[in-house]
């Protein structure tokens, strides 16, 4: 079976999960501690199918490249630096800290 059989088979096994804490809620009552923990960890479980489905779909296509950014060689204008401080030793024509 591909992934997306096994996805879709989960799929299907979820719902019926969750059809069936539905019912047993309203046999029981959703005021206990056990059947409100139930409910979370059958909604984390359809949160954590959520996600492997994305992530399926998303490993079938090819990555995207990042665009390249050139980056020429000439020097860069001198007056870019002027009030600038240099790293660890303060501004220019001043003491260094």
């Amino acid at each position: 079976m591909s992934v997306h059989d096994e996805l879709a088979s989960v799929q299907r096994s979820l719902d019926d999960l969750i059809r069936s804490v539905g019912r047993l809620e309203k046999q029981l009552g959703s005021g206990g501690l056990e059947m409100r923990r139930v409910r979370s960890d059958t909604n984390h479980l359809r949160e954590s199918v959520a996600l492997l489905r994305e992530t399926a779909t998303a490993g079938t296509t090819a990555p995207k490249r990042p665009d390249l950014v050139t980056i020429s060689d000439t020097p860069y204008d001198p007056s870019l630096w002027v009030d600038s401080d240099d790293e660890g030793l303060g501004v220019r024509d001043r003491r260094a800290p």
